[in-house]
């Protein structure tokens, strides 16, 4: 088994030697992951619907109960501090998730608002259930008909005796659930999980096998493709939401939010940089390792090292942040930043790769994504 740090936390990156297993029964049946070392937040109060859409860039106060959105904030210059989930689990109960500690961010905009937040991080456990027969598994675990639970829905349960919510939401771009549970109940709710889908294959996971799956499904992770602004000590260093392909997520036309002045003059002029997909072309890569008498060489997992991006001639245009060989489709797969004017679906780049401690060059075209984007996800 192997760990990593996680928020705190040990972490379980793969349960063994190698994650091919893991990443295939997320692909293929069920993976089972611990996400727990999220933090999370219970927002409550007359005003946290106003509050919310007060400091993210969606409208939260239009969201349904049973409803969860995705979405980030930002900070006054409409730099992306963070992103996560909200969930509105009542009419005045919402539950925001974030990569970071973000306790202060939000008590600091609390002020005018009748509104608690509270820090359920260490109370709140949560689960990934992550495949293909992932529903099937939960109807025989849990007490409630999945069938019913939309995409982005959220719903009370009881696994294994224990009250939970579960909704249809991951980071793996498949059809999945995540599990949220009281951390005194969360063993017994892993065990009744995995035995419920043992007639399926069901696989303990960790996160190796889901980071290449978060890489197929296109998904940007904070610190890896962006950094906090509260992080950064440069201006470049810092994005926007138009600028991490997270403008979907901005709704402008409404009361003022954090950020929106700054975000409503980009929208009008447009943004310096895209994130964007790349795909490498196999046979030159697979040729500069030749040159070595080498087999051409993949990382076993996904990697996270920025790789410079080049136009056609020797001008960086952006950098590769993050990449995996795709075990599904078959495709040597990068995420990527590149300036705005070379982001162009079927535009064709260079990517720098090294073979034998000589750095050399191979085509990289801009893709749509998700890469992998199998319609059980939503059906």
């Amino acid at each position: 088994m192997f760990w990593k740090e996680w928020a705190g936390h040990y972490a379980v990156r793969s349960y063994d030697t190698c994650h091919e297993r893991e990443y295939f029964s997320i692909r293929h049946a069920a993976g089972l992951i611990d996400v727990s070392p999220l933090y999370k937040y219970e927002v409550c109060g007359s005003d946290a619907a106003a509050f919310l859409a007060h400091l993210t860039v969606r409208d939260v106060r239009k969201l349904r109960q049973g409803r969860v959105t995705y979405l980030c904030w930002c900070d006054d210059d409409g730099k992306v501090v963070d992103d996560g989930t909200v969930s509105r689990l009542g009419p005045a109960a919402f539950r925001l998730t974030s990569a970071e500690p973000s306790l202060g961010w939000l008590l600091a905009h609390a002020e005018r608002y009748d509104v608690t937040v509270e820090d359920s991080s260490a109370g709140l456990a949560a689960l990934a259930l992550q495949g293909p027969k992932s529903r099937e598994i939960l109807n025989r675990a849990a007490d409630a008909d999945l069938d019913r639970l939309k995409f982005f829905a959220v719903k009370r349960a009881r696994i294994a005796g224990v009250d939970l919510f579960i909704s249809r939401t991951g980071y793996t771009g498949d059809l999945g659930f995540e599990i949220w549970i009281p951390s005194d109940g969360a063993l017994d709710v892993w065990d009744a999980i995995l035995e419920a889908g043992r007639p399926y294959r069901v696989e303990p996971s960790g996160l190796d096998a889901m980071d290449v799956a978060r890489v197929e499904a296109g998904f940007v992770m904070n610190g890896v493709d962006y950094f906090s602004s509260n992080h950064c000590m440069i201006e470049s260093r810092k994005s926007t939401p138009y600028e991490i392909g997270l403008g979907w997520t901005v709704k402008l036309e409404r009361e003022p939010f954090i950020g929106q002045a700054a975000l409503r003059a980009e929208a009008q002029r447009g943004p310096a940089w895209r994130f964007v997909g790349l795909e490498l072309d196999w046979n030159e890569y697979e040729a500069v390792f030749a040159e070595y008498d080498l087999p051409p060489q993949v990382p076993a997992g996904a990697w996270r090292v920025p790789v410079p991006v080049y136009d056609g001639e020797d001008r960086q245009v952006g950098q590769a942040t993050s990449g995996a060989w795709s075990p599904t489709l078959k495709r040597n797969l990068a995420l990527a930043s590149v300036r705005s004017e070379w982001a162009a679906i079927g535009r064709r780049l260079r990517i720098e790769v090294t073979a034998e401690y000589e750095r050399r060059r191979v085509t990289a075209t801009v893709a749509r994504t998700p890469f992998f984007d199998p319609p059980r996800k939503r059906s």
